[in-house]
């Protein structure tokens, strides 16, 4: 049966730089769709990226635009600034059209996104 299942996903950048973030966030796409064998865009319902408020310089959401996802409706917001809070990070919540079971879904962090959940280890 097809469910709407979503996706996590973090990573980091060193700093505030427009080529970072993108490139970051593409990296970060790419081993969301190659964990969780994504090879349609028609699959994804949404994604909605998150950053810190460290991170100014462009919307992470032009990572999926250059990969591709011009047709999936796409959100860039800001982390609420949570003192201690991880500094120059990027979130995804991925929405997605699955078979797949909630068990099955591979959620990814990378970088110092890591530190995140060090309970999720499945794409790491």
């Amino acid at each position: 049966m097809m469910a709407t299942r979503g996706i996590r996903g973090a990573t980091t950048v060193e700093r505030d730089d427009g080529q970072l973030i993108v490139a970051a966030t593409k990296e970060l796409l790419e081993k969301i769709f190659q964990s969780n064998e994504i090879h349609d865009f028609d699959e994804i319902v949404s994604a909605v990226f998150t950053t810190t408020s460290d991170l100014s310089s462009t919307f992470p959401a032009e990572a999926a635009r250059k990969l591709g996802m011009n047709q999936v409706p796409l959100l860039c917001a800001r982390e609420i600034p949570v003192p201690g809070s991880m500094p120059f990070c990027i979130r995804i919540l991925l929405h997605l059209n699955t078979e797949k079971k909630q068990n099955e879904i591979v959620h990814v962090y990378l970088h110092e996104a890591k530190r995140l959940r060090p309970d999720v280890t499945s794409a790491q």
